[in-house]
């Protein structure tokens, strides 16, 4: 994936939610804020 400039539309991509439901970046085009959290995990 490469760089993304200012004012230009994010690339679309999917990852599953919290309850393992795969969702895409373009589900939510037109709201004002998303939150994406990338949790690795601890062992």
């Amino acid at each position: 994936m490469g760089n993304v400039a200012l004012n230009q539309t994010a690339p679309d991509f999917e990852m599953e939610d919290f309850n393992g439901r795969e969702v895409t970046f373009s589900d939510f085009r037109g709201e004002s804020n998303i939150l994406i959290v990338l949790n690795r995990g601890f062992i």
